[in-house]
């Protein structure tokens, strides 16, 4: 049964008695205005890295309870969000700039401009240096860390959308994602190798409530054990073998009545279930409410049967939030527990929900944390919630880092699964 959130201060957070927030970083400058959003998150042994639309945060974590920030980088682009691999860190900007540079400006479509991914030697955590370029068609909206077989380069997966005859480097069609090949040796040597084109119909363009029709892709997640990739495709849901790392291919395509945006896609651990998230609204819209309902701007569990998708239910947070919040599924990760699919999840301003979908049919929660409505009323709450040696953090759009942690006996057994790298669109079996 699905309940009204309580009245509450801006700050004034709530969580499920299992949760608890162990601390809090908030936005310093360069990133202070509520202009610049945090993003995504990546890890890599004793550091956290957060995008921000205007640059990247490096902190230490080897004390989760006090993170320390290394670094901020000042390097305007949405939306930033990061990956890391060894020494590089990969930023994806989705937004026409005047150049390259991370001193650009935001130009007009009618005008030149560059948009794509901007690498980074963090060899020293408190000076990475900008090392490389790579315009992309449509810009960057995301991207996915792709490791090729021999273990010498690194693959991202580009996803873009949104076309228009205005956008010099974005006309119509656009049914296809960028491969950007990165030498890890050489990666000043980085550059697009492939543009497959995943839609050669066009994809899914009507449907009652559809927000953008298929255009490319949000979001594509990887299972590379497996050479399986989920992608979420605005208007449609696709599995793809990536056999071939350049040249991937679709072998099952989904839609659904209920999705207005396919926006992201979580593997379970061992391969066999997908779960799909429905960005109703763009993430700017109030949807956690009695109006809404629970199947729309939900997660939506996918099982993989005989190589195609059977959806098996929807997921929704069990807590309405005010029409002041901006709140739909979004940014996720699963909890490490052998024999069991259990995932943390951001909301935006529904906070950060832990779920549990071992049984495909009847998802649950078992824990939550979340805050009251921004004041002044802006974009907020949980971009990204990923669960990482034994702590939860969370990217807050206006509020900075959150760092949490769950005890339950669902999820305990986690702790003790350490990671030396954590790309979450990257997923390995545990």
């Amino acid at each position: 049964m699905l309940s009204a959130s309580p009245a509450y201060a801006a700050d004034d957070g709530k969580a499920s008695p299992n949760v608890k927030l162990v601390a809090n970083i908030p936005k310093q400058a360069p990133f202070k205005t509520s202009e610049a959003y945090n993003s995504d998150l990546a890890f890599q042994g004793d550091y956290a890295y957060q995008g921000n639309f205007h640059g990247f945060t490096i902190y230490d974590i080897r004390n989760p309870a006090k993170p320390a920030v290394v670094s901020r980088v000042s390097c305007y682009g949405a939306q930033n969000d990061v990956s890391v691999k060894g020494n590089l860190l990969f930023l994806s900007v989705d937004e026409s700039l005047s150049s390259d540079s991370c001193k650009a400006s935001p130009r007009s479509t009618a005008d030149k401009v560059w948009e794509g991914i901007r690498i980074f030697d963090i060899t020293d955590k408190a000076r990475p240096k900008y090392i490389k370029s790579v315009r992309t068609a449509c810009g960057s909206h995301t991207h996915t860390l792709v490791p090729d077989t021999a273990g010498t380069s690194v693959y991202l997966y580009v996803s873009s959308y949104g076309p228009g005859d205005a956008y010099p480097n974005c006309r119509p069609p656009h049914d296809k994602i960028s491969i950007v090949k990165v030498p890890l040796d050489k990666p000043t040597k980085a550059k697009v190798v492939s543009t497959p084109v995943l839609f050669p119909d066009g994809g899914t363009e009507r449907q009652d409530g559809l927000l953008t029709p298929t255009s490319g892709c949000h979001d594509i997640t990887v299972f590379p054990q497996k050479n399986l990739a989920a992608g979420a495709c605005m208007g449609d849901g696709i599995l793809m073998d990536i056999s071939d790392r350049e040249r991937p291919k679709v072998t099952a395509r989904v839609t659904d009545t209920n999705f207005a945006f396919w926006h992201s896609a979580t593997f379970n651990n061992t391969g066999t279930k997908i779960v799909f998230t429905d960005e109703l609204g763009g993430g700017s819209s109030a949807t956690c409410n009695k109006e809404v309902g629970p199947d729309h701007g939900a997660d939506a569990i996918y099982d993989i049967e005989d190589g195609q998708l059977v959806k098996k239910a929807y997921y929704k947070i069990p807590r309405y939030q005010t029409s002041a919040e901006n709140c739909v599924a979004h940014n996720g990760s699963l909890i490490p527990v052998k024999g069991r699919d259990i995932m943390v999840q951001a909301w935006y301003q529904g906070g950060v929900s832990i779920w549990d979908f071992t049984d495909s049919t009847k998802p649950a929660e078992i824990g939550y944390f979340d805050r009251g409505p921004v004041k002044p009323r802006d974009l907020g709450g949980s971009w990204s919630a990923y669960y990482y040696n034994g702590y939860i953090y969370s990217s807050d759009i206006q509020k900075g880092l959150d760092v949490l942690r769950i005890s339950d006996k669902r999820t305990d057994p986690a702790a003790s699964v350490r990671l030396k790298l954590l790309n979450t669109q990257t997923q390995y079996a545990y």
